[in-house]
Formats: C-alpha cells, structure tokens, sequence
C-alpha cells in the first residue's frame, strides 16, 4: 500500500466569475482552464456528466483552477444552484471543509473578510506560548468553508496537537 495524492476538489458555487476572481485575487490560485459551458448531449464530457450527474441536468458552467501546490481545485456553477440556510451541518456525512496554508493566517483572514468572506472564529493557536501554529475557519463569498493553518498539517499533529486532551490508539496502532 502506497498513499495516493490528493488531484483535485469540485466545489459547487452559484456565481462562477466571481468565485474565478475571488480565489484567483485573494488566495493566488491560478485558472488552468476559464470558465466554460458543458451541456448534456453525445460529447465525451457530456456523457461523462451524464454517468456522475444522472438525467436532467441538461447544462452547467466550469472552471479548473490550481493551488500553489498542484492540487485542482473545479469550480461548478449549476442552473438551478441552491444555497442552503445552513452551510454548516457538520454532524452530517461528507465534506464540511477544506484547508488553505498560509504563514499569514491574520493577513490571509483579513482578505478574505475584504473580498466578501467571513471569519467564523478568533483565530487560535494550537500550542500557545510554545509554537507559532494558528488555525481559524472562514467562508468563502458564498458560504463555503474553508480553515486556514499556518503550518503544514503534517507539523502540527506530528507535534501532538491536543492529544493530552483527546486518548486515540491510532497512533499505537500504526507501530503494530
């Protein structure tokens, strides 16, 4: 067994242009492929939609952008997009967020508020007074979430991130 890269993330968003200008402007992303139409029809992709959308769906706009380290990022933007009351229900099943790093968590939360987002929380620190590691979760425009870190992921729950606070055996079992 090997660990898979991550390739790409499909977000749903009801104004793609904006969302296009939005990552691209405040997190650095950059467009792989502009935003484009895709209809049902005979065409590889539209068939292709057809298996993963099933009937009905008839059109949707597309765009392909990338992070800065090669992660896609497809940003969809369908004709009868709904936005819910609640785009927090974590407790249900699926993705309820995605993680951006930046070593200027502050300054990166502060554009994101300036370019039509929020900042849910005060931003924290995983290990106050020892590192430097901060989190805070924020919302895209539209009401996607997002957490940013300032360190990678690997750095800040190798360091043992509240593991004096929480008991887990994973770590117990990886060694067996």
């Amino acid at each position: 067994m090997y660990p898979r890269t991550f390739s790409h993330i499909g977000i749903s968003v009801p104004d793609l242009d904006k969302a296009v200008e939005f990552y691209s402007q405040v997190l650095g992303w950059y467009v792989i492929m502009p935003p484009t139409e895709v209809v049902s029809d005979d065409s590889a992709i539209g068939l292709m939609c057809n298996d993963v959308f099933g009937e009905g769906w008839n059109r949707f706009r597309i765009a392909h952008l990338s992070t800065g380290d090669r992660v896609g990022v497809e940003f969809f933007e369908f004709e009868n997009h709904e936005t819910p009351e609640n785009n927090f229900e974590y407790w249900k099943t699926g993705v309820f967020h995605f993680c951006v790093q930046d070593p200027d968590v502050e300054g990166l939360a502060k554009a994101i508020v300036a370019n039509g987002g929020k900042q849910r929380m005060p931003i924290r620190e995983y290990y106050p007074g020892e590192k430097p590691y901060r989190m805070v979760y924020c919302e895209d425009p539209f009401g996607n979430l997002l957490e940013l870190y300032s360190h990678s992921y690997e750095l800040t729950y190798s360091a043992g991130a509240y593991q004096d606070k929480v008991k887990t055996g994973a770590a117990e079992s990886l060694c067996d």
